[in-house]
């Protein structure tokens, strides 16, 4: 019988446990990309819808020769926009060169921070520095407005 009496004693501290145990389901953010509008600083039109620059001269450049980092070309009704991902993956401090053609657009240092709360992973992007050039971010849209100077030959 105590046999019997301990199984029962386990059982229960086992089911126990288990309704202790926070169940929840896994959700992943991945990181939001950083997306870029590139306009001439004197006459605030776009430096790919103008003609200064063509969307195969762009270069993103990792800093330390740790090679290229990607990015996309979004081009649709004459908005011409720089979206660069796979920032923030991982806890990581990423510093980039932006350029086209044989000119330096401007620098892009973050630091990102892979954080999980309550089940559910994401990226906390804790320090974004731009370089080189004035900007504006619009949070509504989530675009960086970049003004740079273009060197006309």
């Amino acid at each position: 019988m105590n046999r019997k009496l301990q199984n029962i004693i386990e059982l229960a501290f086992l089911l126990l446990l288990a309704a202790c145990s926070r169940d929840c389901e896994e959700c992943f953010t991945p990181p939001t990309p950083f997306v870029f509008e590139i306009v001439d600083a004197t006459t605030g039109e776009n430096l790919f819808s103008n003609g200064t620059y063509a969307p195969e001269q762009i270069k993103i450049i990792l800093e330390g020769n740790a090679g290229n980092a990607g990015y996309s070309f979004l081009s649709e009704n004459d908005i011409n926009l720089l979206q660069i991902n796979g920032i923030g993956w991982k806890t990581e401090t990423v510093s980039l060169w932006i350029t086209a053609s044989t000119d330096t657009l401007f620098s892009l240092k973050v630091s990102a921070r892979r954080e999980t709360v309550e089940c559910c992973s994401f990226t906390q992007f804790t320090d974004v520095q731009i370089g080189w050039s004035d900007f504006a971010y619009n949070p509504e849209s989530g675009i960086y407005l970049v003004s740079v100077v273009p060197l006309r030959l």
